[in-house]
């Protein structure tokens, strides 16, 4: 059932990683095959080669002068390169996963390929930076052929693999207060989150106008100016975000204005959207397991490989990472954007899902318009994971390694980017549809194809929501986050892109992780919109208060505060500028300045160090002893006085 069956011409065909299908007759016998040829052909080097293919096609000068001249680009110009990051992606993802019926083999397998792909090993660097040069080429036009979604999702899933993702994040901080002797964290961000209930957001102007009429008609005055309402009341029956409870209508309004949170429906129970279930056999939490030596004896190493080791490594992850000028993820996420306009000017991000010949029938049309709009969204959640994650390893790892990336972002126009993403529908963004539930895999290899019809497209798949866009806008509204916290400069520019209405409406997604966050961007310029604004958004604040930390003497809510006046925003970017060039200088360049030098002050280590001689000290050591070393008179009792 492995490899030796299914008689394909290729050895290398996807069939083998996929499950062999043909041989399977469900669907969990296909993962269970799929993952078993996997770690098969891992242990016999099938990455590695895979690898060397992969570095042929980036150096293919003649590919890709080809696709510079070719006026159109489409799905025939990336074949190789697509099966190849195909088969990766699948190694990758599957190896990185661990299920409860691992063998002791694939466990020893996995560590082995972690260590693998985040070793300097491939020309000298690690795999990630391999594919980020694939990102640097296709943004700066010197390789449009490349197929951008598999790389960016390869590259996620590589990051994911060897720095690890939240959970890992937050064992690591564990580990790395207590090795600091600080006092533990209180609390994990995330599991708070999750046990948080989603919130009704506040209405608009028109909404209120809108609800007083209704109860003038039904004869009924309401006390307050502010009343309860429903989130989404201008969707129709349909929308899952609906409120169903019929109670709401016939409310008395005295009991309407009970804060953001006064309603309790059976969707507001828990959280309104609902994380999805964890998948079937496939991700079980992890256990420890002690692998068996593969060597009887321990390999030694020199400090000093050790040291040139990393400095190696830092030098070549953080400059690549810190310049790799940022500007190419973010054109990414620019192309992929739904509010964004096709330009001829910018970079085609849809050369790898475009057939050679257009559509011809309304059925293929649609069904082209859904894997186009299915292949933008994909980008996004990969480009969004990818900086989250980068962002929060390099900010455990040293502040200003954060700082440095942080600031590129800033400058390449990340927080306008962001902010014109959410200046959409951000209701029919996340109630999207894009996806053709008989056309996944596996159970588009294991049961019979139903006739595709334009009714069954119009349909979309049965889920409420789309994860896929939930997961990115939350993403990228915690990017934002990590950008302008405690910085005075960038929050203003959020005020200055009138930020404050678009995050508004961004409340309407009834989900209390990304309402968190919105709330957050909100509270930071708060006091800088003025009394007029808070006055009029009430129902925000009490948001606010009742779902966001708060500090001690925290007055976010007032305008009194110092950090509410006039600041000079260059003044202050060019002094963290100048921070970060000096953290750089003195961590990782090679002429180190002096002044920035640490000095050693220790004794034994001074003693230690290899000290380099003349060649005529040689000859005259023994000279230099008698003068300097016997003649002189050593005060012995002076040694045991405490200094």
């Amino acid at each position: 059932m492995g490899v030796g069956g299914g008689g394909e011409d290729q050895f290398l065909c996807p069939t083998f990683l996929l499950g062999v299908f043909d041989e399977c007759d469900t669907e969990v016998d296909v993962l269970h095959w799929s993952r078993h040829n996997i770690f098969l052909l891992y242990d016999m080097g099938l990455f590695t080669a895979l690898l060397e293919l992969l570095s042929m096609e980036i150096d293919n000068s003649q590919a890709c002068s080809s696709a510079v001249r070719k006026p159109a680009i489409s799905l025939a110009d990336s074949t190789e390169l697509r099966v190849l990051l195909s088969i990766m992606y699948l190694m990758v993802e599957t190896v990185r996963v661990q299920t409860e019926d691992d063998r002791p083999e694939w466990r020893e397998a996995r560590e082995a390929f972690k260590n693998e792909l985040g070793s300097p090993l491939y020309n000298g660097e690690p795999f990630a930076l391999l594919l980020f040069t694939m990102v640097t080429k296709f943004c700066s036009m010197n390789a449009p052929h490349f197929p951008m979604k598999k790389v960016l999702l390869l590259l996620w899933k590589t990051i994911l693999f060897t720095l690890g993702g939240f959970e890992e994040l937050q064992e690591m901080k564990v580990r790395g207060r207590e090795r600091l002797c600080l006092t533990p964290l209180p609390e994990d961000s995330i599991k708070v989150v999750r046990a948080m209930r989603a919130a009704s957001p506040p209405a608009s102007a028109m909404e209120l106008i809108e609800q007083q009429q209704q109860q003038q008609k039904r004869g009924r005055r309401s006390r307050r100016p502010l009343v309860k309402q429903d989130s989404l009341d201008t969707y129709n029956e349909r929308d899952p975000f609906k409120n169903d409870d019929a109670r709401d209508e016939e409310e008395d309004p005295e009991d309407t204005d009970s804060g953001i949170e006064g309603e309790v429906d059976p969707l507001d129970r828990d959280v309104i959207i609902q994380p999805p279930p964890p998948p079937p056999p496939l991700r079980p939490p992890t256990e420890r397991v002690n692998f068996p030596k593969g060597l009887p004896w321990a390999p030694k190493v020199r400090e000093k490989d050790i040291e040139h080791f990393l400095e190696t490594s830092r030098n070549k992850f953080i400059a690549s990472l810190s310049f790799f000028c940022q500007i190419a993820l973010l054109k990414l996420l620019l192309a992929a954007a739904p509010t964004s306009k096709a330009k001829t000017d910018s970079i085609n991000i849809l050369a790898d899902v475009l057939p050679e010949e257009m559509p011809i029938t309304v059925l293929q049309s649609m069904k082209l318009g859904i894997d186009v709009n299915r292949h933008k969204e994909i980008i996004v959640k990969a480009i969004s994971a990818l900086l989250l994650l980068l962002l929060k390893h390099l900010k455990l790892s040293h502040i200003y390694q954060f700082e440095v990336v942080s600031q590129h972002l800033v400058f390449a126009n990340c927080i306008p980017l962001i902010l014109k993403f959410f200046n959409q529908n951000i209701m029919s963004y996340i109630s999207a549809k894009n996806s053709i539930c008989v056309l996944d895999f596996p159970h588009c290899v294991v049961h019979e194809m139903p006739e595709l019809t334009a009714e069954s497209l119009e349909a979309g798949d049965c889920s409420q929501f789309c994860w896929r866009n939930l997961f990115s806008c939350i993403n990228l509204l915690r990017i934002l986050n990590k950008l302008t916290k405690w910085k005075h400069s960038r929050t203003m520019m959020l005020v200055v892109f009138k930020s404050a209405p678009i995050l508004k409406r961004a409340l309407k997604v009834k989900q209390a992780m990304m309402q968190l966050y919105v709330l957050k961007l909100l509270k930071i310029q708060t006091k800088y919109l003025g009394r007029q604004w808070r006055k009029s958004n009430m129902k925000t604040m009490s948001a606010i208060y009742q779902k966001v930390r708060h500090r001690l003497n925290d007055d976010w809510a007032y305008g009194n505060d110092i950090d509410a006046r006039p600041w000079d925003f260059q003044a202050e970017e060019c002094a963290l500028r100048e921070n970060i060039e000096k953290f750089n200088s003195r961590r990782y360049d090679n002429s180190r300045n002096s002044d920035f030098t640490p000095v050693d002050n220790c004794l034994q280590s001074i003693l230690g160090q290899r000290v380099e001689l003349p060649e005529d000290f040689h000859y005259s050591y023994e000279i230099w002893l008698e003068r300097e070393v016997f003649s002189q008179p050593i005060q012995w009792e002076g040694l045991l006085q405490n200094p």
